[in-house]
């Protein structure tokens, strides 16, 4: 299905900054922050079957607030779309899935995914990872507003 075209997407994503700036007002602890972020994702997003935050913790990525199915709990870092955007430090967007040789299948419906890392300075706190149930959902216009998205929530980091 996707979006109707460019311009609601972008509008959407405008609005959902505007919510998620308001969420994160006075708010400083990190736990419910990503609580309300993954929710608000899971609202806005079209075809969504995974949005939420894997943190940081000993090495490897561990399971933290999201909406969906239950997941994977934990990625090693190299592993995986999100383990490899962590190692990486950069947002990478799959097209399909199913044919990206490091793909973890921790959702059966997912068939496209985005992952943004999320750091503070050079310290890595974790990953956004959003999934799809369609094929090439993600661009560079979600490129461009995750990763603002997940700016404002480092902002409110203490």
């Amino acid at each position: 299905m996707g979006w109707k075209n460019q311009e609601a997407k972008e509008e959407a994503y405008k609005l959902m900054l505007m919510q998620q700036k308001a969420l994160l007002e006075g708010e400083t602890d990190l736990i419910a922050n990503l609580a309300n972020s993954s929710a608000l994702l899971n609202q806005t997003l079209q075809e969504t079957v995974f949005a939420g935050y894997y943190l940081f913790k000993n090495d490897e990525l561990i399971l933290g607030p999201f909406q969906g199915n239950v997941s994977c709990v934990h990625i090693a870092m190299g592993k995986g779309v999100c383990g490899e955007a962590a190692e990486k430090t950069q947002t990478l967007i799959v097209e399909n899935v199913l044919e990206h040789k490091n793909y973890i299948a921790c959702d059966s419906a997912a068939r496209s995914e985005i992952v943004v890392p999320m750091k503070k300075g050079e310290q890595l706190i974790g990953v956004l990872d959003l999934d799809s149930s369609e094929i090439a959902m993600y661009d560079q216009i979600d490129q461009f507003y995750l990763e603002e998205y997940v700016s404002l929530l480092l902002e409110n980091l203490n």
